[in-house]
């Protein structure tokens, strides 16, 4: 019986140590895909307004990053005869958004508003504690930028 109970505290004890070890090892990396024709002014708005860098580009597919690297965005032509029918048609321009999250939104706000870049949502704070505003690239895609705060009491 003593063996019975100090294996089940050992395993009670143990699973979640394992499971923790297990969710470190195993990674996962997402990378949205846009579907347009805009790619030469795609590729101009992410590297001019938010300092975007170019990862790999060929004639059809142009994968960008986020300065410092740590996210990545990539646009395909559509009705590429290397792709399958999933990947050819184009996006349509509306229901999508991306969130960049950046330490200063103010300066951000600031240095896009120089570059004349339209602004879609102005500057604002909202009650769940974020400040942000958005713009949108050349294929309708709206950009939330923010800088997450907790919300005022």
């Amino acid at each position: 019986m003593k063996n019975h109970i100090a294996l089940a505290a050992f395993l009670l004890f143990s699973f979640p140590l394992f499971a923790q070890q297990t969710a470190k090892t195993s990674t996962m990396k997402m990378n949205a895909g846009i579907i347009t024709a805009k790619l030469a002014e795609t590729k101009k708005f992410y590297t001019e307004t938010l300092g975007f860098g170019v990862t790999f580009e060929n004639e059809f597919y142009l994968l960008m990053h986020t300065p410092g690297q740590a996210s990545e965005l990539s646009f395909l032509l559509p009705k590429h005869p290397s792709q399958q029918p999933l990947f050819q048609q184009p996006f349509g321009g509306q229901g999508m958004y991306l969130t960049i999250e950046v330490e200063d939104v103010d300066k951000v706000y600031k240095e896009i508003q120089a570059k004349g870049v339209p602004i879609k949502i102005e500057l604002r704070d909202e009650p769940w504690g974020d400040r942000h505003f958005a713009i949108q690239d050349p294929n309708g895609i709206g950009i939330d930028i923010v800088t997450y705060a907790p919300p005022a009491q």
